[in-house]
């Protein structure tokens, strides 16, 4: 049995000088403990917004519907006392921002002591020693002496380190990591993806990683979801999607990274146009207006995410048979 379970999950915000915007639309899918979800995308493709939906973290003028259960309860349902009894507990999330996502007044020992004192009901002391073992556990150098430190004072990989701590201090069964790795150099990102990579295999934690670096999900998820303008384009595990991605929107994603055997003179392929703007509800896919194999139909009917013949549990919503897609590639 999955430990989450989010079934036809819809955002809608609505809106003072427009139409409402639909920015989360019938997005399913399954976590199952131990295993980690890669969820990718261009930025404003409903990512962010579709964890947040499951936390109850939307601004209030959000409309929430579909389910997502979590051992059985629907967290979209559930009274906010009871979600704040999940919340930084069972469920935590590591924002992509450590510098806003930190009290800058409070020191770390506050900040990481707070919710172990109110969902473990532990002493100070008590606390105090589970954050400078969690600290330790994301190799933070004399975690007891920094942790009595204000945020200001660590660096930009290290503050993100922190954060993770903090995540992890209750021991949470699904750790949700929104752009872990944004503003951080190459080498401090590589050192994030192993430092979850570590935490996933040696606590079994779940783990749904928000990203819009392919490479980052390679190195670290088990399957894959893509979504643009709020729905689901393609799921697959990041092993077949990464050997044959049968999306136009996902293939486009591929193209645009960098290859290791490339000489170096060939220019990056982009994926041409814009996503559409909030509040736009195109009739057919909405990605067809960048799609190099659209067609008629495709403006004037929206796909269905739907089984195509890959491994188990691949999805896709798109007209074109993923066969012919594999010969126009070639």
């Amino acid at each position: 049995m999955a430990l989450l379970e989010v079934e036809q999950l819809s955002v809608r915000f609505t809106r003072r000088d427009g139409p409402p915007v639909q920015a989360v639309d019938d997005v399913s899918f399954a976590l199952e403990a131990g295993r980690t979800l890669g969820i990718v995308g261009e930025s404003g493709s409903g990512k962010s917004q579709t964890v947040l939906a499951l936390l109850g973290l939307l601004a209030s003028n959000a409309t929430v519907g579909g389910k997502a259960r979590y051992e059985g309860q629907d967290l979209l349902v559930m009274h906010r006392r009871a979600l704040n009894t999940l919340r930084g507990n069972r469920i935590a999330i590591v924002f992509q921002d450590p510098m806003t996502s930190l009290n800058p007044f409070l020191t770390i020992e506050r900040q990481m002591t707070e919710p172990l004192q109110l969902h473990r009901k532990m002493s100070r002391r008590e606390a105090r020693k589970r954050a400078i073992e969690a600290l330790e556990r994301v190799h933070i150098p004399d975690a007891a002496r920094r942790i009595g430190m204000y945020p200001h004072e660590f660096s930009g990989g290290m503050r993100q380190r922190v954060t993770i701590a903090m995540a992890l201090v209750t021991e949470p069964r699904i750790l949700i990591a929104d752009e872990p790795t944004t503003a951080l150099d190459v080498t401090v990102q590589a050192q994030i993806v192993d430092l979850l990579r570590e935490l996933n295999r040696e606590r079994d934690t779940a783990i749904i990683l928000i990203t819009h670096d392919m490479g980052v999900v390679a190195g670290l998820c088990d399957d894959v979801m893509v979504m643009y303008a709020g729905r689901t384009v393609e799921q697959a595990s990041a092993a077949q999607l990464f050997a044959s991605p049968t999306h136009p929107y996902t293939i486009g994603l591929m193209n645009a990274l960098p290859r290791l055997d490339d000489a170096g003179d060939a220019p990056l392929v982009t994926i041409a146009g814009n996503p559409p703007m909030p509040g736009e509800a195109p009739a057919g896919c909405a990605f067809a207006k960048r799609c190099p194999y659209a067609q008629d139909r495709c403006t004037g009917t929206r796909p269905t995410l739907q089984a195509w013949g890959g491994q188990s549990g691949s999805l896709r919503a798109c007209h074109r048979p993923v066969a012919v897609i594999a010969e126009e590639i070639r």
